[in-house]
């Protein structure tokens, strides 16, 4: 994920963050599926669906950054539009091409497995907690890409993906951070799937932990001119 908008064409750019994010989905979707057939063990497949999705993360981040930035989140592109590194439209269209990829990726990962395309959640992920959950992993999820775009840039894919695989076990919601995964989970009522009553809180929450990071990050990694950044 990087901060300067890349020397693609924007429509480039939108097929890859659509591209990208399809794939994200199929993976998550696809994981969820194949480890709830392969064992009985709820902690089994959601083990399984963990190392699917930080492994896949590192993989189209890595592939697709240098075209996009590879967001593949609407939480991410909002972030980089407040920071202006991203200009408003180009953000709005990235939002689009997010979750329309993302809805594709789930629909996909349903072709895979001989399900029916069109479903819709039934899973029920209510409570404080669980919201407090996304406020919490969204945060995250955006300090770890600005302090990586700031100071190992390289190492954002990793650090991306080892997050998530992280945030999948500490936080009580298995950490969604992304409001485009989360409208496409609505549509899969599989392991992965959340129901659309319980979308709207997860999504402010996201919202939220975006923008608070956004602030926090914003001034912590903020260097005044009278305050010469350390060297050692």
């Amino acid at each position: 994920m990087t901060t300067a908008v890349p020397p693609f064409t924007l429509s480039r750019r939108l097929t890859a963050e659509a591209l990208g994010t399809a794939l994200l989905l199929a993976v998550v979707v696809g994981s969820g599926i194949m480890g709830q057939r392969m064992s009985p063990d709820p902690g089994l497949a959601l083990l399984a669906n963990t190392l699917a999705t930080g492994a896949g993360l590192v993989v189209l981040i890595t592939i697709f950054g240098p075209i996009s930035g590879a967001h593949f989140n609407p939480a991410v592109t909002a972030v980089f539009a407040i920071r202006r590194e991203i200009p408003a439209r180009t953000a709005l269209a990235y939002v689009v091409a997010q979750v329309g990829g993302a809805i594709l990726g789930a629909f996909a990962a349903h072709a895979m497995f001989d399900q029916p395309i069109w479903q819709v959640s039934t899973t029920l992920r209510i409570g404080a907690g669980q919201s407090f959950s996304e406020f919490v992993a969204t945060f995250g999820l955006l300090a770890t890409i600005l302090g990586c775009q700031r100071f190992r840039p390289d190492f954002t894919p990793m650090a991306v993906g080892l997050y998530i695989t992280a945030a999948y076990w500490f936080t009580a919601s298995t950490s969604f951070a992304n409001p485009a995964v989360t409208l496409a989970r609505c549509l899969t009522d599989t392991f992965a799937g959340i129901a659309p009553v319980c979308a709207p809180a997860f999504l402010a929450s996201q919202l939220a932990g975006a923008l608070a990071a956004a602030a926090a990050f914003g001034w912590l990694l903020g260097v005044r001119q009278s305050e010469p950044a350390l060297t050692h």
